[in-house]
């Protein structure tokens, strides 16, 4: 390249500049800079690791700290927490009403008292994630141990991250919870708003395509397999149904197999039932109920130009 095109070049690039830095002048949501007014996602992701750490010592591990002493290098991770979040935990404060004119001193002091609470909740937390831990190895026969499941079960980390992201919500703390959970929706394809309340033995088979909305509340020994969706059952009136019942009850003692949709914040999945593949629920179902779908028909084609019912074909024929 010789000097005349570099100098076109750089002018093109100072243009190119020009014009992005001039589009950020049009006072819209998408054109804020201060990018220290938001939490950091990184810094969010590397707090639910550091967590994930904590609810289980003995399987998660940690590349920075070391210690001779298990108690000295939990300790030292809680520390690392503890001062982490509530520095994010300030600054998403700002965007909250209940914040909104604070001074940085009432930000922080705010963030400090939710973040101690919440380690406080620690213990309550694990208690949950243990009998998940135990629905999710009494429910699969290909678990072969809980080792197995605690390292490589996304239906486990998932709700797990669900249930940390929860208590956070509870806590009315903004932002972080949901960068939390969606964290969790990138990397194992389940979704389940921070919202949603999970009793305990909730059992997540396989896992992918799965949906729970924030207003679900869901019993006690649930088990959902993949892609199911627990929503609501129409969203056209946007921010007019914010903290409406939007989403389904679910009893306890419930199954749900792959595919099913269940919508609508007054429907209601009485206990012991069983709700099949691919049904399709807007209305309340009674307890003991079994939802099935109809067989379709299913045609085979041998090769020839015509097509036989599954019940007429002989395979035997062929040979």
């Amino acid at each position: 390249m010789d000097i005349g095109e570099r100098q076109n070049l750089n002018h093109e690039i100072e243009g190119i500049v020009g014009l992005i830095l001039d589009d950020y002048n049009k006072g819209r949501d998408v054109d804020n800079l201060d990018v220290f007014n938001q939490p950091d996602r990184d810094a969010v992701v590397d707090i639910v690791r550091k967590i994930m750490r904590i609810l289980f010592p003995g399987y998660y591990r940690d590349k920075i700290y070391r210690s001779y002493n298990d108690t000295n290098r939990i300790a030292v991770v809680i520390e690392d927490v503890i001062y982490n979040m509530q520095k994010q935990m300030a600054i998403a404060f700002r965007h909250s009403e209940d914040y909104k004119s604070a001074t940085d001193d009432t930000l922080t002091c705010g963030a400090r008292c939710i973040t101690l609470e919440f380690f406080r909740r620690i213990p309550h937390i694990r208690e949950l994630v243990d009998t998940d831990l135990q629905a999710t190895f009494d429910g699969d026969p290909a678990a072969y141990n809980k080792e197995e499941i605690i390292l490589s079960y996304p239906g486990l980390m998932a709700g797990t991250i669900n249930r940390i992201a929860h208590e956070l919500y509870l806590l009315k703390v903004p932002l972080i919870p949901r960068m939390m959970t969606e964290y969790a929706h990138s990397i194992t394809g389940i979704d389940i708003h921070p919202g949603a309340t999970l009793g305990k033995y909730f059992m997540i088979d396989h896992g992918t395509g799965i949906v729970i909305g924030e207003t679900s509340i869901i019993g006690e020994h649930v088990k959902i397999y993949q892609g199911v969706t627990i929503g609501a059952l129409s969203t056209r009136g946007g921010q007019s149904l914010k903290g409406a019942k939007r989403h389904p009850t679910i009893e306890d003692n419930v199954t749900i197999y792959a595919g099913a949709s269940i919508l609508g914040g007054e429907t209601i999945i009485g206990h012991d039932s069983v709700i099949g593949s691919n049904a399709f629920i807007t209305s309340s179902i009674c307890p003991g109920t079994k939802v099935s779908i109809k067989n379709q028909e299913l045609q085979y084609n041998n090769g020839s130009d015509e097509s036989v019912e599954r019940k007429d074909l002989d395979c035997n024929q062929r040979f």
